[in-house]
This record gives structure tokens, sequence and C-alpha cells, in this order.
């Protein structure tokens, strides 16, 4: 499943990055956003766009374009 579709308050394990172009995906491991990282999806903004997710205790915004690249699994 994408992390775009995951409900919000729901945690996951990342899957897969790679759909990710290489300049973002290292961006985001820089930021601890890695295969095997548990993740949570605090919510979505009104209008649908960005996304909030959790990781390693920090929130970080994403766009919803981003969120449909990465693969999760729902834990």
């Amino acid at each position: 499943m994408k992390l775009a579709a995951l409900a919000n308050g729901k945690h996951a394990i990342i899957t897969s990055m790679d759909e990710v172009d290489s300049a973002t995906r290292k961006k985001l491991m820089v930021m601890g956003i890695l295969p095997q990282s548990e993740i949570e999806k605090v919510r979505i903004a009104p209008l649908g766009d960005p996304i909030q997710i959790r990781v390693l205790g920090v929130d970080v915004a994403f766009r919803k374009n981003l969120a449909e690249l990465i693969e999760v699994t729902p834990k």
C-alpha cells in the first residue's frame, strides 16, 4: 500500500522507496526515513496536501505526490 493511502493515526513500516528519485531518496534517508523504518501518518492538511508523518519522534510534512511513491506495510 502507498503511504498516501494509509489512514490517519496508523503506523506502518516503509517497505520500498524505489520509485522516489535518487536525490529525494537521499534527503529522506538523511532525515531517518529509511526502508524498514516505522512511521506514523499523523494527519492530512484540509485540502489534502501536504501529509504529516512522524518518524523517530520527529514530524515531517510530505507532498502528496511524494507519499504516493513510498510503499508501506500497515502495522
